[in-house]
Formats: structure tokens, sequence, C-alpha cells
């Protein structure tokens, strides 16, 4: 049995069944995550003018400008008159005689 002669056998008198066993593994585990804990700032972080406001300044121009030009493109004094439409003048048409007889005929057919 290879794995029997790298496994070492609990020292005698000291059990890892007892309680004190598991609260002081349990303290070291929580002073090492204390120490390695991120410490908190001191001084507040001052935020990168071309990461936050430059790009949210342009976009309010840029929605600005389209908005004036909305408004400009849309007034209604800018646009030339439309010409009024002449009344279209009615022609009487003539029509052959017997187109009605015809119509019927191809109608019954």
């Amino acid at each position: 049995m290879k794995g029997e002669d790298k496994v070492a056998s609990p020292a005698p008198g000291a059990s890892w069944t007892r309680a004190d066993a598991y609260i002081g593994a349990m303290a070291r585990k929580r002073s090492f995550r204390r120490a390695r804990e991120d410490k908190p700032r001191t001084q507040p972080v001052a935020p990168h003018a071309w990461l936050s406001t430059i790009p949210f300044a342009a976009l309010l121009v840029v929605l600005a400008i389209m908005a004036a030009a909305t408004i400009l493109v849309a007034f209604p004094g800018q646009h030339s008159p439309q010409k009024p439409r002449e009344a279209q003048v009615r022609e009487q048409g003539v029509a052959q005689r017997g187109w009605f007889q015809d119509a019927q005929k191809q109608f019954h057919k």
C-alpha cells in the first residue's frame, strides 16, 4: 500500500473532534480574512472627467442641436407657400351608340 506510507497518523492527545480545535481554526480563518481585507479609503476618489462628464455633455449638446434643427425645419413659416389647386373642369364625354347594350350583353355572358 503506497498511499498509507504517506499519510501521517494524528499526534497523540490532539483529537480533531474536540470543539476547541474547531473554534481555533475558525478564529485563525477570520483573522486571516481580516488581514487580507481591503481597508476603506480615507479620501474619496475624484471621478475622471473624460470617463463620465465629457461624454454626457457631448450627448446633451448633440441632442440639443437635433432638437433645434427639428424645430427649425418643422416651423411652418420656413416653407414656400403651396400653389392652390385649380379646380378641375369637368368635361362631359360622348359615348358611342349602343355601348350600354353591349355592356349588358357582356355582363350576362
